[in-house]
């Protein structure tokens, strides 16, 4: 499913109306560039589990950042700065994934071979001054129904 945003408040928007189809355990993996949209898109699932999307920053300069107190919790990783897969073993990570809460990971691709057996892939790109392309995969029967319920 591709989705083009002309707007940071609608790659929220469309950040919310995920955040309405997850479920406890769901993992959501953002790949892309630099500024093609990934916090604001957590921002907009935070937003939508009931979390105030100003407390939802990159977490840059730590891999993960918990939210307790929305309907579900939220997990957020950043890895931009994963020097290596052992680091992020070390931190734990599988009792986020397929914990009680939500997870959102931005930049996945540094997960490599640890990345879910299932999961939603969002790929985001810039495609203009203020535009972006969202593209929907789902990896797995649960993320297929998850984008079913979106359109």
């Amino acid at each position: 499913m591709n989705i083009i945003s002309d707007s940071s408040e609608r790659t929220r928007a469309i950040g919310k109306k995920i955040a309405g189809k997850v479920k406890p355990g769901d993992i959501i993996c953002l790949f892309g560039e630099l500024g093609s949209g990934k916090t604001v898109l957590a921002k907009g699932i935070a937003s939508g589990l009931g979390i105030e999307k100003s407390r939802v920053i990159s977490p840059s300069f730590v891999l993960l950042r918990q939210h307790l107190k929305g309907r579900l919790p939220l997990y957020h990783f950043d890895l931009y700065r994963l020097k290596s897969c052992e680091d992020i073993q070390a931190a734990g990570y599988e009792e986020y994934l397929f914990g009680q809460g939500v997870s959102v990971i931005e930049w996945a691709d540094r997960l490599k071979y640890l990345l879910p057996k299932e999961f939603l892939k969002i790929e985001l790109r810039v495609a203009g001054a203020s535009q972006r392309m969202l593209k929907l995969i789902p990896v797995g029967a649960r993320y297929k129904d998850l984008i079913k319920g979106l359109r």
